[in-house]
């Protein structure tokens, strides 16, 4: 399981239509409606602030969220629309879609790398080059994979490790399907790839003579 889903706190909104929205908005608020999972739209509104601070966040189509409203119990939620005003481009409207546990949902999830100090590679001086920190997955919402680890530690200096070297948790698989593509690779030490540079250089000049 995920060790941290973030809350985000909302408060019932009492009236509907857009009377109730447009003040909602004058108020410093963003209306919103909650969806799904068997029970009634519930109106809310969330602070505006806030919401554009996890707006500049991030990934916050693609976050699961515990949504926490006074007088309600919590429900996990995941936005599923963020509507904007044409002129300003700012949030007037959020939708929001409960989970049940076996809903299943696209999430970005953190890749760890163990094994650094065992890897020959980086022995020799390699580098690890991350190329994918988070991997978005499809996943089940009662069981979300805190991270995936990628062990790096019998990697040499040009290995490569792609997305098919990564024994994911049972029941995710990767959004992308259609090409095996790069989490990270070990990279040859900057010394070494000048001297090996200034070989092939050194090769190049013999052969015109």
């Amino acid at each position: 399981m995920a060790g941290e889903i973030p809350d985000l706190h909302a408060t019932e909104r009492t009236g509907t239509g857009k009377g109730a929205a447009r003040q909602s908005r004058r108020d410093n608020l963003v209306p919103g409606i909650v969806y799904g999972g068997g029970a009634d739209p519930l109106p809310i509104d969330l602070k505006y602030n806030e919401l554009i601070k996890r707006l500049k966040a991030g990934r916050f189509l693609s976050t699961l969220f515990n949504l926490k409203v006074e007088g309600q119990e919590d429900v996990r939620v995941i936005c599923r629309g963020v509507q904007r005003d044409v002129v300003k481009d700012l949030p007037i409207h959020v939708d929001l879609m409960r989970l049940r546990r076996t809903s299943r949902i696209n999430l970005f999830i953190p890749v760890e790398f163990v094994g650094e100090e065992q890897s020959p590679g980086l022995k020799r001086g390699g580098v690890l080059t991350v190329v994918r920190p988070e991997v978005e997955l499809k996943v089940t919402a009662g069981d979300i994979p805190e991270k995936i680890t990628v062990d790096v530690s019998g990697l040499d200096i040009n290995d490569i490790v792609h997305i098919s070297d990564v024994d994911l948790p049972q029941g995710t698989r990767p959004m992308i399907t259609d090409r095996d593509f790069v989490i990270a690779n070990i990279s040859a030490p900057s010394g070494l790839r000048a001297s090996d540079d200034g070989e092939e250089d050194e090769g190049e000049e013999g052969g015109e003579e």
